[in-house]
């Protein structure tokens, strides 16, 4: 492309550099043209060590002086029903981690801002964007057409806690000042303190989960059964596909295990995703085919190239701004995972 994206951040805190920024600035179709953070000092000297030509204390600075394509606001997602308005308010499209809200309401108030600015919104449903995902994706959609293996029967998700890290970290730049104070969201009306925070905790760490099991079922799903242990969710897709998430059943301590196992009547896909910081690491594919009629069963390991799934997401996000691909998720699709873990936690926790 003869022009590049233009990227203002909003937020460059741990995540903010780690999973984005560091990410952005090797795109080549971008250019990350200024930051901002509300930490004294902070935007100046994350962006003196990435070569940003702009830093501001707020947002509302940086999009009154700066020209821009799209925003990446990587922010406490108990904010973002307060802050991501102001964003979409701009028109520009913006990008958030995960989930898109705190609530149920606050996600509603962000999907109404998406559409009365006329705008877009992408969540960071990274995994959607490693290279073994996507090649994933496109195999069961080419199976679900093609029928060769049968009906997509079954979908098991596992993700222990783990190190999520893996020296993720170690390149930022670190800055103690105590932060100003925020406006934070309400907590949800129909949740007491305990619920909620129970639901804080779910989405927090497996909202990702929640969004996978769709995108590889490429429908909706619903929540059937919670375990009283909180480590297993069971539930049905629309079309009648068996679904679970296993949740922590175990715990590594320098490793990271997360699995998705996609079965056909005849036939399954095996994706194994590395640590959501493990730098030029993609994941795994496995692809076992036995169509029967004599034809022999093989198995495939699809080579993948040493790119990772937050780079990946950063180029699907850029390519989506300048028009060369649809986002690979949106506002609606995240209010549907978090609706979605409602209802696990009414379940679950009987309220």
């Amino acid at each position: 492309m003869s022009k590049k994206v233009r990227i203002g951040f909003v937020g460059v805190g741990n995540m903010g550099q780690a999973a984005h920024l560091r990410n952005y600035v090797m795109v080549p179709n971008c250019e990350v043209v200024a930051i901002s953070d509300v930490k004294p000092g902070h935007a100046q000297l994350v962006a003196a060590k990435w070569g940003i030509p702009a830093h501001y204390t707020s947002h509302t600075e940086l999009l009154a002086n700066e020209q821009l394509d799209a925003i990446v606001a990587i922010q406490p997602f108990t904010r973002h029903g307060t802050l991501i308005p102001e964003l979409l308010a701009s028109g520009k499209p913006v990008l958030t981690e995960k989930p898109i809200a705190g609530s149920v309401a606050q996600a509603q108030r962000i999907v109404a801002a998406v559409a009365t600015h006329n705008t877009w919104m992408m969540v960071g449903y990274h995994k959607r964007s490693d290279p073994a995902t996507m090649l994933a994706k496109a195999e069961i959609e080419q199976l679900k057409a093609s029928g060769e293996l049968g009906k997509l029967t079954y979908i098991r998700i596992l993700m222990p806690a783990g190190d999520w890290i893996a020296n993720g970290f170690n390149q930022n730049i670190w800055n103690t000042q105590p932060e100003p104070e925020f406006t934070w969201d309400p907590p949800a009306a129909d949740m007491d303190s305990a619920t909620n925070d129970a639901y804080w905790a779910f989405v927090n760490y497996y909202i990702h989960q929640v969004n996978l099991m769709r995108h590889l079922l490429g429908e909706s799903w619903q929540v059937t059964y919670a375990a009283p242990a909180g480590n297993l969710l069971v539930g049905q897709s629309d079309s009648g596909v068996t679904c679970t998430i296993e949740m922590s059943p175990y715990q590594t301590s320098i490793d990271w295990q997360e699995s998705a196992f996609v079965c056909f009547e005849r036939g399954w896909i095996k994706l194994e995703l590395p640590a959501p910081l493990a730098f030029t690491r993609p994941g795994r594919v496995e692809i076992m085919r036995d169509p029967g009629n004599g034809v022999q069963p093989r198995i495939e390991i699809p080579q993948l190239p040493w790119v990772h799934a937050m780079w990946q997401q950063a180029q699907n996000f850029v390519d989506a701004v300048a028009g060369l691909r649809p986002p690979m998720s949106n506002a609606a699709d995240a209010l549907a995972d978090i609706q979605l873990a409602r209802d696990y936690i009414r379940l679950h926790r009987n309220k």
